[in-house]
């Protein structure tokens, strides 16, 4: 549950960013008769998101297939980590540029076409990273979706309001680190799986034996996600400590003078 929390935390607050800075670039260009094109690409991405994560959930039940979503999951999880990475500082530079290109000097059906275009590409990839994700989740998975996505609209809320308040830039280490860790448990799932399939030939029974332990049921396997997020929480305690003493050491210096 703790991991499908993290994940629609954070995949669901990027897609929220995603709609706000789309919503005050229109108002601020005074294009308001376009945020219909908005709503109606957010109604387009859940239902697409939706109706992948259904296909998956259909999918997933032999190890094979299991196997093989796990490296797609890889794949993804460590290319999102690289891309957040490169293009975070210029992340909302990039996505006004992407709105003005669809709106300019265009008819109104092309300017309308151009919105809904962009946002429900922008949107439901955030929702078919989340989809994927989850597949790679056990547990009360449903539960910590919710839950993720309600606290991704508390936070998305709270930034709208006390956006200064907020360290985003710690926001997004933290959750790249719990990534960074996820892909480490999927591959340690993923190898688990393709040896219960038999992808190892003649050594498939004895590498599922020796992974067994680290199954989403074996002995460690059940502590791992709990692991991830203490070693989540602990850096995000040190990183905290390390912002405030910063702050307070120019005061210090000034007081000693």
């Amino acid at each position: 549950m703790l991991e499908a929390f993290i994940i629609v935390l954070r995949e669901g607050f990027e897609a929220f960013l995603i709609v706000a800075i789309i919503y005050a670039y229109l108002k601020k260009t005074g294009q308001r008769w376009l945020l219909s094109a908005v709503y109606a690409a957010i109604v387009g991405a859940v239902g697409a998101s939706l109706g992948l994560s259904y296909v998956l959930r259909q999918g997933v039940n032999a190890a094979f297939w299991e196997g093989v979503l796990g490296l797609v999951a890889i794949v993804l999880v460590g290319t999102l980590i690289i891309h957040m990475r490169r293009i975070a500082p210029q992340f909302r530079q990039r996505m006004e540029s992407g709105i003005a290109a669809a709106t300019a000097d265009r008819p109104r059906w092309m300017a309308f076409a151009g919105v809904f275009l962009f946002s429900l590409l922008m949107i439901t990839r955030e929702g078919m990273e989340t989809a994927l994700m989850l597949t790679q989740v056990h547990g009360r998975v449903l539960q910590g979706a919710l839950l993720g996505l309600g606290a991704a609209g508390l936070l998305a809320l709270a930034w709208a309001k006390f956006g200064h308040l907020i360290n985003m830039k710690r926001f997004f280490q933290v959750t790249s680190l719990f990534l960074a860790l996820f892909l480490v448990q999927i591959a340690l799932y993923t190898f688990h799986e393709f040896a219960e399939a038999g992808v190892f030939g003649p050594y498939s029974d004895a590498w599922h034996e020796a992974t067994e332990v680290w199954s989403p049921d074996g002995i460690y396997g059940k502590w791992i996600s709990l692991a991830i997020v203490a070693m989540c929480a602990a850096w995000l305690l040190f990183a905290w400590i390390t912002d405030r003493l910063r702050r307070l050491e120019p005061a210090a210096a000034a007081s000693s003078e």
